[in-house]
């Protein structure tokens, strides 16, 4: 029976999140994932994997993926090339097939963790591309007939920040869940395992802080967890107290904010807030 996850150390899993883990494992589906960025997604495979004692194999999609490279590539032109050339090596086509991160996650060994980052950046058929073989646990290589099959059936995470809609059809083959973004209980564990000692009045008004930043009407980009861990840092390598942290209507800006706030309109939105204070004294 597979080790069942529980957290890690390192890494602050909810019970609902455990829950959802384990149960994709169960199930044999793979783990959909969604949330807001920075909310510890791409973190998640890397920690099921350590927890587990296996291996992670990482495949970061982009805007330019195609699914068919998560299987093989082959090299037709490097062929051709080496067939001008009187290379010996043309007469085997296996020489020119690059395997993929599918493939090598159906091809290792041992269980792995197979993690699919970000597949809403890819075109919108990315995903209905890759349903058999995530379905059937294999596909064929027409270059050379054979057909590949998962020896050892993977724990697959797919992430998604919710950038586009994904198919149904998809969909239906996933176990589904969403992080939520942390509440401040959970925020204070998970600070706890990056800060661990820090004075409970600095982070106590750091994040009532934050989270008053976060629940500005007219945000472009809320600041994310991965974002507060960064400004905590800084404000622990300043030295600054919750003294120092203070603000008063005429700087709604928060000490160190480029840690916060990562476009010129949300610095303004609190520059105009800030004035609007003064203009009301």
């Amino acid at each position: 029976m597979t080790a069942r996850f529980q957290g890690t150390a390192e890494y602050v899993a909810t019970d609902d999140l455990t829950i959802a883990v384990n149960a994709a494992v169960t199930l044999e589906r793979p783990l959909l994932v969604k949330g807001e960025p920075g909310t510890g997604k791409t973190e998640l495979a890397k920690q099921v994997a350590g927890a587990l004692g296996l291996t992670m194999i990482e495949w970061n999609v982009k805007s330019t993926t195609r699914a068919q490279q998560g299987l093989y590539e082959y090299d037709a032109v490097s062929r051709l090339r080496d067939s001008q050339l009187g290379d010996e090596r043309v007469h085997d086509v296996s020489n020119y097939i690059r395997k993929g991160k599918l493939w090598q996650a159906f091809d290792a060994d041992e269980k792995v963790v197979l993690l699919i980052d970000e597949i809403d950046k890819a075109d919108i058929e990315f995903p209905n591309d890759l349903l058999q073989e995530l379905d059937k646990m294999e596909f064929h290589v027409y270059e050379t007939g054979e057909t590949i099959r998962a020896k050892h059936r993977p724990i697959v995470i797919i992430t998604s920040n919710n950038e586009k809609e994904l198919p149904d059809a998809f969909l239906r083959r996933c176990f589904f869940h969403y992080i939520r973004f942390p509440d401040e209980a959970t925020m204070r564990r998970i600070v706890e395992v990056h800060h661990p000692g820090i004075k409970d009045a600095l982070l106590t008004t750091a994040l009532t802080q934050f989270y008053e930043v976060r629940e500005t009407q007219g945000l472009k980009k809320k600041p994310s967890t991965s974002e507060v861990l960064d400004w905590l840092k800084l404000l622990l390598a300043e030295d600054l107290s919750a003294e120092d942290l203070k603000r008063d209507g005429a700087n709604a800006l928060p000490k160190l904010h480029g840690a916060l706030l990562k476009n010129e309109q949300d610095v303004h939105l609190f520059e105009r807030l800030a004035f609007m204070a003064r203009s009301k004294r």
